[in-house]
C-alpha cells in the first residue's frame, strides 16, 4: 500500500450552516438524559428524514448515483489480487442490483493502485452495502466518496460550476476511507478546472 493522504489544511470548497434552513431560528434542544443514563433524550418528528429515501441535495439521485466505492489492490501481491477478485465474485452474487465496472490490474485516473468500482444508487444500497463492505473488505482499501450534481442541474445547490473543484473536494474532504487511507493523484482534477479556465477565456476573447 502507499503513503496516508495527507489531511487538507484549508478547504477545497465552502461549508452552509448546518442550523441553516428550517432550523435557523429553533432553540437549541435540551441536553436532558434518556433512561440509560448516557444518550439525550431528542424530540419525535413527524415522519422520517428525507434521506432514508433519496441522497441529500446536491448528491446525484439519478443514473450516475449518489456514491461510487473504489476498493483497491496491490497488483504485485498475488493474496491480496487473488482477495480482490473473490471479493468482486462475492459482490456481483450478493449483490447483484448495483452496478459494477471492470477489474483493473494497473492504476487508473487519480487511483493509486488496482481496484474495482462499485455504485450506490440509493440510501438503501448505501446502507446495506457499506456495512456489508466494512466486515468483507479483509486486506484492501476502499475508498468511498460522493457524487455530486453542479448548481445549474436540477438537485444542484451551491455556486460553484467548476467540474474540476467539485470532484476534488468529492474525493478528499466529502471522502470516507475503510482501511488504510491512499494518496489520490489529484492532478488530474486541478488540469479539469484549469482546462474550464481556458474555454472560457476563449469564449470571452
Amino acid at each position: 500500500m502507499t503513503a496516508r493522504t495527507p489531511v487538507p489544511t484549508r478547504p477545497v470548497g465552502t461549508y452552509p450552516p448546518p442550523l441553516s434552513g428550517l432550523y435557523a431560528d429553533l432553540a437549541l434542544l435540551s441536553e436532558d438524559k434518556a433512561a440509560d443514563g448516557k444518550s439525550v433524550v431528542n424530540p419525535p418528528a413527524d415522519k422520517p428524514s428525507d434521506a432514508y429515501e433519496q441522497f441529500t441535495a446536491p448528491l446525484d439521485n439519478g443514473v450516475r448515483g449518489g456514491f461510487d466505492v473504489h476498493i483497491y489492490h496491490d497488483s504485485s501481491d498475488d493474496e491480496q489480487a487473488k482477495y480482490a477478485r473473490q471479493l468482486r465474485e462475492r459482490i456481483r452474487r450478493e449483490f447483484p442490483e448495483l452496478r459494477m465496472y471492470a477489474f483493473w490490474t494497473v492504476p487508473i485516473g487519480p487511483h493509486p493502485l488496482a481496484m474495482f468500482e462499485v455504485n450506490l444508487l440509493t440510501p438503501a444500497q448505501f446502507g446495506a452495502f457499506v456495512p456489508w463492505l466494512a466486515i468483507w473488505r479483509g486486506p484492501l482499501s476502499a475508498l468511498v466518496h460522493p457524487d455530486t450534481l453542479p448548481p445549474s442541474a436540477p438537485g444542484g445547490e451551491g455556486e460553484d460550476d467548476d467540474e474540476g473543484l467539485r470532484e476534488l473536494r468529492n474525493h478528499t474532504e466529502c471522502a470516507l476511507w475503510m482501511g488504510e487511507r491512499l494518496e489520490l493523484s489529484t492532478a488530474i482534477f486541478h488540469k479539469m478546472s484549469e482546462m474550464k479556465r481556458q474555454r472560457e477565456a476563449a469564449l470571452k476573447a
